[in-house]
């Protein structure tokens, strides 16, 4: 009997303990749970964004910009932990747009090392960061560069800023000038630095043949009440042989070949412009050691992934819009081969030399199979 009794007490122990592991567990999976729609829900929360009353945009000082989105922005603050945002892109199976980007990044690495060793340590100056334009709610650096997409990729950061509701509501003068924007250069030098640190730096380039003629063909085949005068005029006086006093006076009717002349002319009679700049000038890529690397030639591919793994809105997508010049065709690889069959080898030559680093950095083939 009491060996009976003993036996009882200690199934009634094993009882009670097996009853208190299955509450524990069950308690740690409830917590696990609840985490976990936790995350989902913050992930997926974005920002309000509201339509404005017009497109300009006030002017907001550095101190308070930061201040009104979160304290830990403040320059001076430790920069939080943003480890996604060098880690962003490990989500998508091997060989994916994860393993494209990784080769990208590592390329541009060896040849930054291998041409400017050293550069990604050195202080950086307001001019490296002078076409840097900055979106504080997505933490998101991107570097213009124009004819690789920078007018709708400005849509978007101003979408993304709170600025319009759609990039389908902001015209192409508001994009470019609507006071929206930020650059980089424009905060304190801790704002930049922090920036720098630990925000997603984004990058896009276009084969660079074509992106100067598509530079080109916008510039100086269609009626422009800047170019004309300013570069037009002083390529035609400088460049063409009994030049009219139409042309003369009005900059019209540049030939391909006289702008490449200009481009490559040491000195030149007026600067080097961004739409032609090449993007290892404009952009400083061994000196910023960029986070993510999309091609013109797989835009919408890139930038979408870019956006979902930023916690851009699902509704938010690269746009196709084509504001300047609707009706002429995009530039392509036929249209460019077409224009520079117009230059002489050496021409050829010449200008694939010019933009030789950006081939390099960015892995794009000669055009032609005559070059060196």
């Amino acid at each position: 009997m009491i060996l009976l009794d003993s036996v009882r007490r200690r199934m009634k122990v094993l009882r009670l303990l097996w009853f208190v592991l299955l509450l524990g567990t069950g308690s740690l999976l409830l917590l696990l749970v609840h985490l976990q729609d936790q995350t989902n829900t913050e992930l997926q929360q974005n920002p309000g964004v509201q339509m404005m009353e017009a497109l300009r945009c006030p002017v907001e000082k550095d101190i308070s910009l930061l201040a009104s989105l979160s304290p830990d922005l403040l320059p001076g603050n430790k920069p939080p932990v943003t480890t996604r945002h060098r880690k962003l892109l490990k989500s998508v199976p091997p060989g994916g747009v994860e393993a494209l980007q990784e080769s990208r990044r590592r390329l541009l690495a060896d040849i930054c090392t291998r041409y400017q060793p050293g550069a990604a340590e050195q202080p950086v100056s307001r001019r490296q960061v002078s076409r840097v334009y900055v979106e504080d709610r997505s933490r998101l650096l991107y570097c213009e560069v124009p004819k690789a997409g920078c007018s709708n990729w400005k849509r978007i950061l101003m979408v993304l800023g709170g600025s319009a509701r759609s990039t389908s509501d902001i015209p192409h003068d508001a994009a470019h000038y609507g006071n929206c924007l930020r650059r980089l250069e424009s905060f304190s030098p801790a704002g930049i630095a922090h920036r720098l640190q630990s925000y997603t730096k984004v990058l896009f380039v276009r084969e660079p043949f074509e992106r100067l003629v598509s530079a080109f063909r916008d510039k100086f085949e269609s009626p422009n009440s800047y170019y004309h005068p300013v570069f037009g005029r002083a390529i035609i006086s400088r460049y063409r042989a009994n030049a009219t006093r139409t042309a003369l006076r009005t900059g019209t009717g540049v030939t391909f070949r006289e702008f490449v002349r200009y481009l490559l002319d040491v000195r030149r009679p007026v600067g080097l412009d961004i739409h032609w700049e090449p993007v290892t000038q404009l952009c400083s890529p061994c000196r910023l050691r960029y986070d993510f690397i999309g091609k013109f030639e797989s835009l919408k591919e890139d930038a979408s992934f870019l956006l979902r793994h930023i916690g851009a809105p699902d509704n938010l997508t690269f746009p196709d819009l084509k504001d300047r010049n609707p009706l002429a065709e995009r530039t392509s690889s036929s249209i460019t081969w077409s224009y520079f069959s117009q230059l002489n080898p050496t021409e050829r030559q010449k200008v694939f030399d010019f933009f030789y680093m950006d081939y390099l950095m960015f892995n794009y083939p000669k055009p032609f199979s005559d070059l060196l």
